[in-house]
């Protein structure tokens, strides 16, 4: 194989791997509660935020986490969450961010 060849195959195989990448539930509202230690944007605590930025972190794991994180939220803070979150995955950027770059 040429070189460009091989330059050609491993960029598509870094686009196809980012489009299979667990995006972090962070939707830039970061408050964590005094009381449950949860913040109340994305509904981690401060654990799971340092484990969702490691390398070593499985993607079965996070998709775990994202199913607490949903079980752990309710009423409107479920609401905007997924709201958000599904913004991000589509957009690339939360919600809140992107009315910040639209002011």
């Amino acid at each position: 194989m040429t070189i460009i060849v091989k330059y050609i195959i491993n960029h598509l195989n870094l686009i196809i791997n980012f489009e299979k990448m667990i995006i972090s539930p962070c939707i830039s509202i970061c408050k964590t509660d005094p009381k449950t230690g949860y913040c109340y944007g994305c509904g981690r605590n401060n654990d799971e935020k340092k484990i969702w930025k490691t390398m070593e972190t499985s993607d079965k794991w996070k998709v775990e986490n994202l199913t607490a994180i949903k079980k752990r939220l309710s009423g409107w803070q479920l609401v905007s969450f997924e709201e958000s979150y599904k913004h991000k995955l589509e957009n690339g950027i939360s919600l809140f961010k992107q009315k910040l770059l639209n002011e």
